[in-house]
């Protein structure tokens, strides 16, 4: 009997044909599975896996847990996948032993496929490579494309993980078989594309192999693991697997370097500097941002660029105060010049607030991150981390003088404050510090460019409110 369903990942209609051949009696050696050419997006309906009934006539119950197992092995590439599938099935109705099985064979080579996809999809997840495409005139919003080839029929599954990640920039991932790009509205499909309509290298990628020849550790190198990991077949879309050999060459040599080179001295903290006249300040701002470069007070300070003072005028109305440097931030020495800066940027022209009369800085100097691929992934930092920034924060508002502070989300607040705070709870209220200073809570920036594109336009507005807010309190 031949059965063809409409898509080479047509779960559901897998699942219909599976329940009428079952109810018929139909056993799984006289059946014929093939599939069409079609591509509908056929996961927009689907639900979490849970148990099914079957037609009253078979009086059995499908397994929650092989309802999850089909939803990853059509993604195999596999041709007898929904034979396999289809087997598996008569068997859980004919053979109820088989459900406590763990060695059968027809079971172990299903778990096996499906471990083959997920693994495809982190894969996915860890070495999709975007570039920037002008597409348009506006030179501010670049199209983003990468080019991967996956080992299954994994990028209808894997455009919602990548459209939750990259929600607020437009990208394009092209793959041989099946194209996805996101309009930051929704999701578009479309047939496979050839490796060169992927665009070739550009200076952001000239700069990320210049970082990554710098954090490359010679002692830390082990091949096998790494090949492990991130396995040869996809090198060809890394830009920096044209350095592993070179480097991987040199690190026996490299780490007898590291050996021989003398301990380094310990650091030790400035003093705690007490502002007294704008003169004075004037002259130890500098020094003081000048010393954070060197602090190891934390391990952050051993991996970031450099650590990213504040910046503003002095006696300002307010002060604003983030968590830490984001990967823009760390690169170019300056706060809030990223994705939340230019959100930031927003929220105070729309609250009446110019950019340039505030101060602005972070409660840690330092960039915290995950490397995930060649991108640099953020990281909240710790409370043992944030306390070892304290006192550059501390010392900073002493020289500043500001009239006011806000905190941008809640490790902010708490370095201001000193106690945890609930941000959603106490955000728009005044609060008190220790040495009188008035400090108004609200979200990080940041939390804006995660959300959900529907709710954003309200809670930017409640952003906005916050800010003019802090900037009618300080002036009063």
């Amino acid at each position: 009997m031949q059965v063809r369903l409409d898509d080479e990942t047509d779960l559901a209609g897998f699942r219909r044909e599976a329940r009428a051949l079952l109810a018929r009696g139909v056993p799984p050696q006289e059946v014929h599975w093939s599939a069409g050419a079609s591509h509908e997006d056929l996961f927009a309906g689907s639900v979490e896996p849970q148990a099914e009934e079957l037609p009253e006539s078979s009086g059995v119950n499908v397994p929650a847990a092989f309802l999850e197992l089909c939803h990853q092995v059509v993604l195999h590439r596999d041709p007898q996948r929904f034979a396999l599938l289809y087997r598996l099935l008569w068997r859980l109705v004919h053979e109820p032993g088989l459900r406590h099985d763990p060695l059968d064979p027809d079971m172990l080579k299903a778990r096996a496929m499906a471990q083959a996809v997920r693994r495809d999809i982190h894969k996915m997840h860890a070495f999709v490579r975007f570039r920037q495409v002008q597409d348009g005139e506006d030179a501010d919003d670049p199209l983003h494309v990468a080019w991967f080839e996956p080992e299954h029929r994994i990028v209808e599954a894997n455009a919602p993980w990548f459209r939750r990640r990259f929600a607020n920039m437009r990208w394009a991932i092209l793959t041989p078989e099946r194209c996805v790009e996101w309009d930051r509205r929704e999701l578009h499909f479309r047939g496979g594309a050839r490796r060169d309509e992927a665009p070739p290298a550009d200076a952001g990628e000239a700069l990320w192999l210049t970082y990554y020849r710098s954090i490359f550790n010679p002692a830390r190198l082990k091949l096998k693991m790494m090949q492990k990991e991130m396995p040869r077949r996809y090198w060809a879309n890394l830009p920096e697997a044209q350095l592993i050999a070179p480097l991987a060459a040199q690190a026996q040599e490299r780490s007898a370097r590291m050996i021989e080179q003398p301990a380094a001295p310990p650091l030790r903290r400035m003093p705690r500097l007490v502002a007294t006249a704008p003169l004075a300040v004037a002259g130890a701002l500098p020094a003081l941002h000048e010393a954070m470069q060197a602090c190891r007070a934390c391990p952050l300070g051993a991996h970031a660029t450099q650590a990213v003072p504040g910046e503003g005028p002095l006696q300002p109305d307010l002060m604003l105060v983030g968590e830490q440097p984001g990967d823009q931030e760390d690169l170019r020495g300056r706060p809030f010049v990223g994705p939340a800066g230019q959100m930031l940027d927003r929220a105070l022209a729309q609250a009446g607030v110019e950019r340039t009369a505030v101060y602005a800085t972070n409660a840690v100097r330092h960039f915290k991150f995950e490397l995930r691929g060649k991108r640099r992934i953020h990281k909240t930092p710790g409370q043992e981390e944030a306390a070892a920034c304290r006192h550059w924060l501390d010392e900073e508002i002493a020289l500043v003088q500001p009239r006011a502070l806000v905190a941008l989300g809640a490790t902010a607040a708490r370095a201001l404050l000193g106690r945890p705070v609930a941000v959603l709870a106490e955000r728009g209220e005044w609060l008190q510090r220790e040495d009188g200073l008035r400090v108004l809570v609200t979200v990080h920036p940041s939390a804006l460019l995660r959300m959900d594109p529907r709710q954003l336009p309200q809670a930017f507005d409640t952003f906005v409110r916050d800010l003019s807010l802090a900037a009618a309190g300080a002036r009063a």
